[in-house]
């Protein structure tokens, strides 16, 4: 099985090279529901490909000046150890349950999918929590502690289940920092790249980690941002993020195994699917501006 996973690599990297958002979350339900990972070392899969990936975006993002160092520093101080110690509880999980460690990890990743989904649904919807300015953000004593917490809160989340690098930091610093969104997008993905990094190290050493797909899906999801970063895709950003915060929501319930979940995953995808055909649809058959004439 390795065009499969190149093929996954390159949709999920066209996603994020298109949009900028959502294909790291995706990857960990998709390697349980699609390829039968065992939750553990889908986590620990999804999480090293992340940090190289991610790693991409990160050196671009700071050549184009759009990291806030200091802030990502503070972040790192709370996110790095904390997300070790998500390691760790996965793998002492693991060693005092057994088999029924995995289902232990799924309920944990399906949980955190449902709070990460409808953390993009807000991110959707949330516009400024604090007004943005171009001018520079100089960190008070309380910016810091601010960034210290929420970095040990979401890494030790990113460490024990893979799921909210790009979401989880993005929404509270909207909501708590007068940054700029392209200041907000490359401190997060900067933050994310080095919080992945640690992370997806230690589940290296603990042998949580398939190099034989990692390496099949960089072949695929390197080639896609690179190339669909080129593009801008037709679909508003809040449609976008309704649509895929709506995936995790839905992924989410599949691994959480809630009554029908199955049903749920198919009926709530096709539903989906026929809303942004019909938003599609619609677009196309609007109006449209008449030509200038001469």
């Amino acid at each position: 099985m390795t065009w499969q996973f190149t093929l996954t690599g390159f949709l999920l990297g066209a996603i994020v090279g298109l949009t900028g958002m959502g294909g790291g979350s995706l990857m960990t339900p998709i390697l349980v529901i699609l390829f039968g990972f065992k939750p553990t070392y889908a986590v620990g899969t999804d999480i090293f490909h992340g940090a190289i990936f991610k790693t991409f975006g990160a050196i671009r993002h700071r050549r184009l000046g759009t990291v806030h160092a200091r802030l990502t520093l503070w972040m790192f101080l709370g996110s790095g150890p904390l997300s070790l110690a998500g390691v760790a509880a996965a793998s002492l999980i693991e060693r005092h349950y057994g088999d029924g460690a995995q289902s232990i990890e799924s309920y944990a990743i399906g949980a955190a999918l449902v709070a990460g989904g409808l953390g993009f649904l807000a991110k959707s919807f949330v516009k400024r929590g604090v007004a943005a300015s171009d001018a520079p953000f100089l960190l008070a004593r309380r910016d810091k502690l601010i960034a210290v917490a929420i970095g040990a809160v979401f890494g030790f989340v990113v460490g024990l289940t893979s799921v909210g690098s790009g979401t989880f930091f993005g929404l509270v610093m909207v909501l708590v920092y007068p940054l700029t969104m392209p200041k907000i997008v490359g401190t997060d993905i900067f933050h994310a790249a080095a919080l992945l990094w640690v992370a997806g190290i230690g589940h290296l050493v603990g042998g949580n980690v398939d190099l034989h797909a990692t390496a099949w899906l960089l072949t695929g999801s390197i080639p896609g941002i690179l190339l669909s970063s080129r593009f801008t895709v037709r679909l508003p950003d809040a449609v976008l993020r309704v649509a895929l915060g709506t995936i995790l929501v839905l992924s989410g319930v599949k691994l959480l195994e809630a009554p029908g979940a199955t049903w749920i995953l198919a009926a709530g995808l096709a539903a989906l699917a026929a809303g942004l055909a019909a938003y599609g649809l619609l677009a196309r058959l609007g109006p449209r501006a008449a030509p200038e004439r001469l």
